[in-house]
């Protein structure tokens, strides 16, 4: 990924962290819409990229629009074949799917993320990604 780019995603994302803690819905916005124009400008471009998806999606409050843009950062992660994303963005898209009320949809995110995360080092989202999806299949 184009290390400015992704500094620049960096920094949006600290910034709508803080915007949001404050409840400053207007800077939030602006950082939200800046962050969204970096996706959509890089968009199948060479500086395209899931994380930028990925870190809009995390702030996306809509539940069907973040997974319909957690649906993209997975496409793109699919696409450079990122075990470490497509781990990530599989269960970011599961607890989104247990919100939804899309348990079978989660449990399909989460067996998926479950195969992708055997390539990874992240030993806490291994973790996560098991215990989510053992709650949801003992249930």
């Amino acid at each position: 990924m184009n290390t400015r780019i992704y500094k620049n995603v960096l920094s949006l994302a600290k910034e709508l962290v803080t915007f949001a803690q404050k409840k400053d819905q207007a800077k939030f916005d602006d950082r939200y819409q800046k962050l969204k124009k970096i996706c959509d400008e890089n968009n199948n471009t060479d500086k395209d990229h899931p994380v930028q998806w990925e870190t809009l999606a995390d702030f996306t409050d809509d539940i069907e629009l973040a997974i319909s843009i957690y649906d993209i950062a997975f496409k793109k992660a699919e696409a450079i074949q990122s075990k470490d994303y497509l781990s990530s963005i599989g269960y970011s898209l599961a607890t989104l799917k247990v919100e939804f009320g899309d348990k079978n949809g989660a449990i399909a995110d989460l067996e998926t993320a479950k195969i992708n995360s055997n390539k990874i080092i992240d030993k806490e989202l291994k973790a996560e990604i098991h215990d989510l999806l053992s709650t949801l299949t003992n249930q």
